[in-house]
This record gives structure tokens, C-alpha cells and sequence, in this order.
């Protein structure tokens, strides 16, 4: 594993935003672990993350887009972050957007924080982890109905390694298949429950036997290989 990888693993632990032990999600899953981006919370845990997805995004897609789009709420500071970061390392000025829960109707209008949608912006959204793939249902129709945007690609932190909706392949595979973009994840849960479990954090291991076997079971049901 490339130790970008396991330092942003260390960094999630560190930071509370990746716990274990048993939580309901959206989706309705009882799940042994959960992340969580809004327990960043510090202006250096920020810079932090915002530059490993720069990097990631960089390595991965390139930037050759025009805004980066953060869904509410946990979206935007994970977008404003990035860009912030991509400005400072690459140099590259790129456009954020997020939507509003509730349009707002005085002042700045509209259903859109940060910049404006333009016909034909190439956009790429940023997510902190996907399960079901629902926040990409709610997200790709409102990108759409703003202006007829080429929507380039999904980042998230996390991929959970676990079906979708559809119960047959991963949320990620059921949104590539659906919409046609590609997504990529910093790292997937193979590869944190490997370190977790071999790896002590603080002396202690993170992913104990009693935490890999429920783990293990969880995944039994809805795990998937990608």
C-alpha cells in the first residue's frame, strides 16, 4: 500500500472521523463502523484533507475541469478545502459550488452557493463517502436542471466496498453504470481493515479480532470485491 494511503488512514483515526463499533447509516444498515467528514473540524485538519484530494484528484483525473461541486451540507467545506489546496500546490484556479438544502429567496438567490453553473462547465463533485449511491441520485439532477454541465467524475475518501441499492455490485459501480462518469476513492475498506488490523494506532489496534469479525460479517452480506 503507498504510504499516502496509510498516512490519510491514520489521519481519518486521528481525527474521530472514521469510528468503529455498531451505527445505523441512511441507507438503513446496521454497520460496525462509520465515517463521518464533519468531525473535521480544525483549520489544519482541513488543509490536511483538502490536500489529499487534490492529490488524488490530480493523480487520478487530472485537472482539466472547471468547478468542483460539493453536495449539502458535508460537501462544501470538502470542496472549498480542495480547491483551496489545488490552487496552493498546482497553481490551477478552480471554480466551488455547492447546493442549498432550501432555496433561498431574497439577496443572493437561488439553490446554488459559490459560483454559478455554466453550459458546458466539465464538473467534478466530491463526496466524503457514498453507501447507496442516494446523495448522487439527489446531486446529478440538480447539477443537470442549473445548466448542461459534463459532470467528469465522483471523489470520495472512502469507498465501503458494499453493494448498492441494487444488491448485485457497489454503489460506485451502480453510479458508473448509471451515469456514465468515473469515481475514484483516496483509499477502500480492504485496504483500511489490512492496516487497521495489523497496524496499532497509539499502541492500540484500531481493528481488534472482535471488531475484524464483525467486520468480516457485515461484509458477508453486503460486501462486494471492488
Amino acid at each position: 500500500m503507498e504510504d499516502y494511503k496509510k498516512e490519510f488512514i491514520e489521519f481519518m483515526v486521528d481525527s474521530h472521523v472514521l469510528k468503529f463499533g455498531e451505527f445505523t447509516l441512511k441507507s438503513g444498515r446496521k454497520s460496525p463502523f462509520f465515517m463521518n467528514a464533519g468531525a473535521y473540524k480544525t483549520g489544519s485538519q482541513l488543509i490536511k484533507l483538502g490536500e489529499y484530494y487534490a492529490r488524488a484528484i490530480h493523480d487520478h483525473y487530472g485537472l482539466d475541469f472547471d468547478v468542483l461541486f460539493g453536495p449539502a451540507y458535508k460537501g462544501i467545506p470538502l470542496a472549498v478545502a480542495t480547491v483551496m489546496a489545488i490552487s496552493r500546490l498546482y497553481g490551477r484556479d478552480i471554480r466551488y459550488c455547492a447546493n442549498r438544502k432550501e432555496i433561498k429567496d431574497h439577496g443572493d438567490k437561488g439553490i446554488l452557493l459559490g459560483t454559478k453553473l455554466h453550459e458546458g462547465d466539465r464538473v467534478m463533485i466530491i463526496e466524503d463517502v457514498t453507501t447507496s449511491g442516494q446523495s448522487i441520485e439527489e446531486t446529478v439532477p440538480i447539477l443537470y436542471a442549473q445548466a448542461d454541465v459534463d459532470i467528469v467524475g465522483l471523489v470520495v475518501s472512502l469507498n465501503r466496498m458494499e453493494v448498492g441499492k441494487g444488491s448485485k455490485v457497489s454503489a460506485l459501480q451502480e453510479i458508473r453504470e448509471k451515469y456514465g462518469f468515473p469515481v475514484y476513492s483516496i483509499v477502500n475498506m480492504k485496504e483500511v481493515t489490512e492496516y487497521l488490523n495489523r497496524n496499532p494506532i497509539d499502541g492500540k489496534l484500531v481493528i481488534d479480532g472482535k471488531m475484524k469479525k464483525a467486520l468480516d460479517q457485515y461484509y458477508s452480506e453486503y460486501g462486494v470485491k471492488e
